[in-house]
C-alpha cells in the first residue's frame, strides 16, 4: 500500500513488475536484481519500543502500511538476549508494560522470559506479531530528497542459514532499536585480564554452558547487572564478590504488587489496570522529582533504607556511598530486597577498590588486598549505538559519523534526518512511558504531513540561532557508559523544541501544545518547503 498522500512526480521503483517482464532465458544467464518493496512506514526493532511503535501506528494511523524489521530470530529485543542468571526489569512492570495492555501478573519486577512471553501476547492480541519479519537485519538506509523515501538495504536469512538482499522503500523509518549494541559491550581496560587462568565471562554473551556452581566468583562492576547477578550466583557459588571501583544507590521494590488485584474486587479489571498505572505513574513521577529537587534529602533517605537492610556491622559509607546524587546515574532496584539479602549469607561480599592487576588465580588490588577467583564476570557497561550499527546517509552524507553534532528535535528526531524517528525510553525512571511519548510525537508530526499533503520533515536550525544555542548532552547522566560515548551522543539545547524529556508529565504537556511546525522544515510534492 502507498501512502494516502503520495506525492506527484516522486519515482516508485517498479522493479518486481520489470522482474516479471524479462524472458526466462535473461533470469538464468544475469544474476536477479532484488525485489524491490515499498512500505508507508519501517520500524527497525521487535522490542518494547518497536512493538509499542508498531501498535501506535495501527491505531492512530490506520491508513498506513507499516512493518517492523528484526535482525534476531525472536521478538523481545533486551528479554530475547540476554541470559544472565536472574535476568530481570530493574522497574516496576505496572509502568515497564504497555499502558495499552497492562501487565496482568502480580509480580512487580518480572524476569526475563515473562516479559518475552508478555510481549509475544500482546502483539499476538494485536495483530502486530504477523507485521514483523524476523531475521531482517538492515544493513544500509539512504535518504533521497529527489525521492522523498527512504531506501533500506535489508539482509535476510533464511532458516536454512543463507541470506539474501532485500530492497525496501519506505516514506518513514523509525529506530526503535534500543541505545545499546548486541554484537559488542563497552571496552574496559582490566590490566592483566589476559593472564587469568580461570574463566571470564561478560554478561552479554552469556549462554547455558557457563557453569558457575561451586566456584570463587568475582563480579567487576555495580550496576543494575551485577545487583542483579549477585544474589542469583550467590545460591550456588563457593563465593560471590562484588568488586565496584566506586558505590552505587541500590533500592527495593516490593516483590509483588497486588493493586490491580485489589482494585479489581470492586471494579472491572480494565478499570483496575488503568488506576493502577495512573497510581505508578504519579508514585514514580513525584519520586524521582522529590530525589531530583531535594538530592541531599533523598541521598539520606535511600541511605537510610539501605541500612536498614544491610547487616548490622556492614560498612556502609564505604560501600554503599555514592559521590554523585541520586538519578546523575541510574538508581537500582531489586526485587524484595534480594541483593541486601544476600549481603547476609556468608558467601558474599562487596570490596570497593580498584584493579592492580589479574593474576592467574585472582585479582590483586591497589589496596594489597588478593581476591581469590575461579571466574571473573565483567559487568562493565553497554556499548552505545543509537542506530542499531545501521550505515544511514542523507543524499551521501553520513548521519553515524556526524551524530554527535546533531540536535535532537523533541527526544525523537535528530537535526538534518528527514522523516527519521529515533525512539528512547527514560534513562532516570521507567523506560516504557518515556518510548510511547516519543513515538506519540512523531505520530503528531506525522498526521501534520498527512493534513497539509507534505512529503517530507525534517528538523532544522539556522545557522545564526545554532551559533547561539547551547551545546548540552542528549542524556544527563555520569555513569561510565554514557560519558564514553559523549562524542557520539546528539546534543540538546535545554529549550524546546531541541530538548530530550526526562519527565512523562511534561513531555505529554509538550505533546499537547507545541506546534509541530516550530524547528521543522516540510517538503511538498511541487518540492516547495516551509
Amino acid at each position: 500500500m502507498e501512502p494516502a498522500n503520495q506525492p506527484a512526480g516522486v519515482r516508485v521503483d517498479k522493479s518486481s513488475s520489470a522482474l516479471a517482464s524479462r524472458n526466462t532465458s535473461n533470469r538464468i544467464q544475469a544474476p536477479m536484481e532484488p525485489e524491490t518493496e515499498n512500505l508507508d512506514v519501517v520500524v527497525i526493532g521487535a522490542g518494547l519500543s518497536g512493538i509499542n511503535t508498531a501498535y501506535r501506528l495501527k491505531t492512530q494511523l490506520p491508513h498506513h502500511s507499516y512493518a517492523i524489521l528484526e535482525a534476531r530470530a525472536e521478538l523481545g529485543g533486551t528479554w530475547a538476549f540476554w541470559k544472565y542468571p536472574g535476568i530481570r526489569t530493574d522497574s516496576s512492570m505496572g509502568l515497564f508494560g504497555f499502558s495499552w495492555r497492562p501487565w496482568p501478573h502480580e509480580v512487580n519486577m518480572a524476569p526475563a522470559p515473562a516479559i518475552k512471553q508478555y510481549m509475544e501476547e500482546c502483539a499476538a492480541a494485536e495483530g502486530i506479531d504477523k507485521k514483523i519479519r524476523l531475521r531482517h537485519r538492515v544493513v544500509v538506509s539512504s535518504w533521497s530528497s529527489q525521492e522523498q523515501r527512504w531506501t533500506l538495504q535489508v539482509d535476510a536469512k533464511g532458516e536454512d542459514g543463507t541470506v539474501h538482499r532485500k530492497v525496501i522503500k519506505a516514506w518513514w523509518v523509525i529506530n526503535a532499536s534500543g541505545y545499546y549494541s548486541y554484537e559488542k559491550p563497552l571496552p574496559a581496560v582490566i590490566p592483566g585480564i589476559e593472564r587469568f587462568g580461570g574463566q571470564v565471562v561478560h554478561p552479554q554473551f552469556w549462554d547455558e554452558k557457563v557453569n558457575y556452581s561451586g566456584k570463587k566468583v568475582v563480579i567487576i562492576g555495580s550496576g543494575a547487572t551485577a545487583i542483579t547477578l549477585l544474589p542469583a550466583l550467590a545460591k550456588t557459588s563457593h563465593s560471590v564478590t562484588m568488586l565496584q571501583r566506586s558505590p552505587s544507590y541500590v533500592m527495593s521494590l516490593p516483590s509483588k504488587n497486588s493493586t490491580s488485584a485489589f482494585l479489581s474486587k470492586y471494579m472491572p479489571s480494565s478499570w483496575a489496570a488503568q488506576i493502577h498505572w495512573w497510581l505508578s505513574m504519579l508514585i514514580e513521577t513525584l519520586f524521582v522529582g522529590f530525589l531530583k529537587t531535594f538530592p541531599q534529602v533523598g541521598r539520606r533517605f535511600i541511605m537510610s533504607e539501605m541500612r536498614n537492610s544491610l547487616p548490622k556491622d556492614f560498612d556502609i559509607d564505604k560501600h554503599f556511598n555514592p559521590r554523585y546524587n541520586p538519578f546523575e546515574q541510574r538508581l537500582c532496584f531489586c526485587p524484595g530486597a534480594d541483593f541486601f539479602k544476600a549481603l547476609h549469607r556468608p558467601n558474599t561480599r562487596v570490596v570497593t577498590d580498584n584493579v592492580e592487576t589479574v593474576t592467574e588465580t585472582g585479582i590483586l588490588l591497589k589496596s594489597g588486598e588478593t581476591l581469590e577467583a575461579d571466574m571473573i564476570i565483567t559487568a562493565t557497561g553497554l556499548y552505545f549505538s543509537l542506530l542499531s550499527s545501521v550505515k544511514a546517509t542523507v543524499d551521501g552524507e553520513s548521519v553515524n559519523d556526524t551524530l554527535g553534532t546533531r540536535y535532537i528535535w523533541n527526544g525523537v528526531m535528530l537535526e538534518g534526518v528527514p522523516n527519521s524517528g529515533l525512539i528512547s525510553g527514560y534513562t532516570a525512571a521507567t523506560w516504557t512511558p518515556g518510548a510511547d511519548a516519543r513515538v506519540r510525537q512523531l505520530i503528531k508530526v506525522i498526521k501534520y504531513m498527512d493534513k497539509v499533503e507534505a512529503t517530507m520533515a525534517m528538523p532544522c536550525i539556522e545557522p545564526a540561532e545554532r551559533a547561539q544555542m547551547p551545546v548540552l548532552p542528549g542524556i544527563n547522566l555520569s555513569s561510565t557508559y554514557v560519558v564514553s560515548a559523549m562524542d557520539r551522543l546528539p546534543k540538546i539545547a535545554g529549550k524546546a523544541p531541541w530538548v530530550n524529556g526526562s519527565n512523562w508529565a511534561v513531555d505529554m504537556w509538550r505533546l499537547m501544545t507545541s506546534n509541530v511546525r516550530e524547528g521543522m522544515r516540510y517538503t511538498f510534492a511541487d518540492k516547495k518547503g516551509i
